[in-house]
């Protein structure tokens, strides 16, 4: 394995390349761009023999995408932001349709105000369109994620588009080392794909085309089931990868929380800094750790059960709001941790909106908090942290 030093968008281009895509559809958007500027240069210059299908829109991207995926290409895209909400509708079709397409969204805040900068907005506001849905923190992760992302879709038995996310700017555009794979090594881990029911242009046949209420139910009961049952197949994937790599992914991943009175949890390259704060208050004798979500969908109820188990308090920081009702991670986190009869209190937060920076400094200020806030009790309501008032 090689070592070099790349922008993240250019790994997760390095790995679309490496897992042979046959199919790319994309439409540019601020800033997931030069992944699939790095594409274009692949298939222009004969370096990835792909068809590159340059669109006017990404819900035009995504409906290319349906076709592509739905005759059996490998099939790949990439937006951020309105984009991911162009595509909205077409999300739906493609998870509904169990078509393995693979995207990364470089998560962007959501308009209005126009931003351009990273939040997770734009990821809670697609959450239950039925995809799989896997968070990245670094550089490597998205390059390893992508490869993965491709393997887990297209199992015959999961059979589910998989969206991974990368934080816009703070992985998209910065420069870190990534160990690369070799190509025989990747292409023994991916395969070429086969996908069980292609389409046949010659002989042609409607699918998805009208589901009248005796049938709707039971299509959605199947979608729910496929996409709860493709856990098993996630954690088999990673732990394949992790011997082929040495870089092992769970659901719920951890860091210095085994003898945690107090866990903060995070989502994306900010965990990076959270852990800078837990260092420094654990060297100063703080029983406080960190809890990541990995994986967003389908959600990972019995590992986070598990992750959290001995804490007393649990710090959530959620990078979206849900207007008018509870964050969206920490309400799902609420409901997975309800019906237990020990839990830990939990500690609302939402903060770096539109890309306003949290520092290390600023982490432990959350951590204390959080932990005054649960120790008066204080756990009704969520806290917007740094507003101007």
């Amino acid at each position: 394995m090689k070592r070099t030093g790349m922008e993240g968008s250019f790994a997760i281009a390095e790995a679309i390349k490496l897992a042979r895509v046959e199919a790319v559809a994309a439409y540019p958007i601020t800033p997931q761009t030069h992944i699939v500027e790095r594409l274009a240069e692949f298939v222009a210059n004969g370096e990835l023999d792909a068809e590159y299908i340059p669109v006017e829109s990404e819900h035009s991207a995504m409906s290319a995408c349906l076709g592509t995926s739905a005759v059996g290409a490998r099939t790949f895209t990439a937006t951020a932001s309105q984009g991911l909400e162009l595509m909205h509708e077409v999300l739906y079709v493609a998870s509904g349709l169990r078509l393995p397409i693979v995207m990364t969204v470089a998560n962007r805040a959501l308009s209005a105000p126009l931003s351009i900068w990273t939040d997770h907005s734009d990821a809670m506001a697609t959450r239950d369109c039925g995809w799989i849905q896997i968070f990245a923190e670094n550089a490597q992760q998205a390059f390893d994620l992508t490869l993965c992302a491709f393997r887990i879709a297209e199992d015959p038995i999961v059979l589910l588009p998989t969206m991974f996310h990368i934080d816009g700017f703070y992985v998209s555009h910065t420069i870190e080392s990534v160990e690369f794979l070799e190509q025989e090594v990747v292409d023994k881990f991916l395969p070429e794909y086969r996908h069980p029911y292609p389409l046949d242009p010659d002989k042609p046949v409607t699918i998805g085309a009208f589901g009248p209420p005796f049938i709707y139910t039971e299509a959605k009961k199947a979608h729910e089931a496929a996409l709860r049952s493709s856990k098993k197949v996630i954690l088999r994937v990673w732990q394949e990868f992790s011997k082929l790599s040495g870089r092992h992914y769970s659901p719920v991943e951890s860091y210095k929380a085994e003898d945690a009175d107090v866990l903060l949890l995070c989502m994306g390259s900010f965990s990076e800094t959270a852990m800078m704060a837990i260092d420094k208050m654990q060297a100063e004798g703080q029983k406080v750790g960190l809890i990541r979500l990995r994986l967003w969908r389908p959600f990972p109820t019995e590992e986070l059960r598990q992750a959290v188990s001995k804490a007393q308090v649990l710090i959530i920081l959620d990078r979206a709001l849900s207007l008018g009702g509870t964050p969206p991670v920490c309400s799902e986190i609420q409901a997975a941790l309800y019906p237990l009869k020990t839990r830990p209190k939990i500690v609302s937060f939402v903060g770096s909106l539109g890309g306003r920076e949290i520092s290390a400094q600023g982490f432990e200020e959350v951590i204390r908090h959080g932990v005054d806030k649960a120790k008066q009790g204080e756990l009704d309501e969520f806290e917007i942290i740094g507003v101007r008032e």
